[in-house]
């Protein structure tokens, strides 16, 4: 794709402001690389909370009703008869797709069978969408903004007719990965252009703001941003739902003129970013630690709240922790950057960051 295309031109200038939520974002991205070191079990937990919450905020985004604990109960297996079977089948099939992204993403490749797939595993419980899930639209559609019973209350624009779908869609994809390959771009202006415009092209009959999320969840999870299992982004797309109908709507009235612009759309999606990322650095914070430590951890913790500093020797002694134990839990915890090592050889002693 030679040239300048008018997605490029979208990104050549962008305002001061959504620079610098990159940086505060890309800051503590690398907060969480460097300070991580989670258990594999309460990462588990989280995991699966994220995965109730996510597919209820996603699902009641676009209309459906079901609580967070509707949807744990379904997922269960329990058996919910208030609800219609098309808000159960759309729940399961996001439930089990984003599990999919969360546990395997690595292995998803992102082009359109990728996505026409995606779509499919999406729909893949609903029956009357049987016919068209996995292929582009065949008639045109219209956005609409709907309230908290899903019933519509306006149209927000006019997506791309049907007929030039293929097309638009084709250019977008590979554009999208051409320069995710190349890293013209900071891969969060990409993907943040790229969700924009796929809502703006509509391309499927249904699902096309649900399948928005998931790959939003599998391009952040590609670019690096390996936190994003752990704090429902769809929530906080949910919880300010006004602001994103709104962001959408004027960065989207833009496209296709001589002044097209995604700014709005980029600040909200950023903020909503930075918003997870400041999240995720809080499950490593000191107000979370006591959940992320084994009981002789948290003993050894405890212990260094309580005095001043200590020698290894003393953390043994009065935590009731094997010496070569209380080497381990020192280190976790200077990785976490909890404590902080004074002195050098035999005099080496420890004490809680001030």
């Amino acid at each position: 794709m030679a040239g300048i295309t008018r997605f490029d031109k979208r990104l050549i200038q962008i305002p001061h402001e959504i620079w610098s939520k990159i940086a505060q974002i890309e800051e503590l991205k690398g907060r969480w690389i460097q300070g991580t070191n989670l258990s594999p079990q309460f990462l588990n937990r989280l995991k699966r909370s994220v995965l109730i919450i996510s597919t209820g905020a996603s699902t009641r985004i676009e209309g459906a009703k079901l609580s967070d604990e509707a949807v744990e109960d379904l997922m269960r297996g329990i058996a919910i008869e208030k609800f219609s079977d098309r808000d159960k089948e759309e729940v399961r099939g996001y439930f089990e797709l984003l599990q999919n992204v969360f546990n395997s993403w690595e292995d998803v490749g992102f082009n359109e069978g990728s996505i026409k797939h995606l779509h499919k595993e999406l729909l893949k419980y609903v029956e009357e969408d049987a016919l068209h899930r996995g292929n582009y639209k065949s008639g045109d559609n219209k956005v609409q903004m709907v309230d908290g019973q899903g019933r519509s209350i306006g149209v927000i624009f006019d997506t791309t007719p049907a007929y030039l779908t293929p097309k638009e869609m084709n250019e977008l994809v590979d554009w999208t990965k051409m320069v995710l390959s190349s890293k013209k771009y900071h891969p969060l202006l990409v993907i943040g252009n790229f969700i924009v415009e796929l809502l703006n092209i509509h391309p499927f009959k249904d699902g096309n703001g649900r399948l928005s999320r998931i790959l939003t969840n599998l391009l952040l999870l590609k670019a690096g941003y390996l936190y994003i299992p752990y704090v429902s982004h769809e929530k906080l797309v949910e919880d300010n739902k006004p602001d994103y109908y709104m962001a959408l709507r004027t960065s989207q009235k833009t496209f296709k003129t001589k002044a097209e612009s995604i700014s709005a759309w980029l600040d909200f999606f950023l903020s909503v970013l930075l918003s997870q990322s400041q999240m995720a650095i809080n499950l490593i914070t000191e107000e979370n630690i006591e959940i992320l430590l084994s009981p002789k951890q948290l003993a050894v913790w405890q212990y260094l709240q309580e005095v001043n500093e200590a020698s290894p020797n003393d953390i043994a002694k009065n935590a009731q922790i094997a010496r070569i134990t209380v080497n381990q839990v020192l280190n976790k915890l200077l990785h976490l950057k909890k404590i902080e090592r004074i002195g050098e050889g035999s005099s080496i002693r420890y004490r809680k960051v001030r």
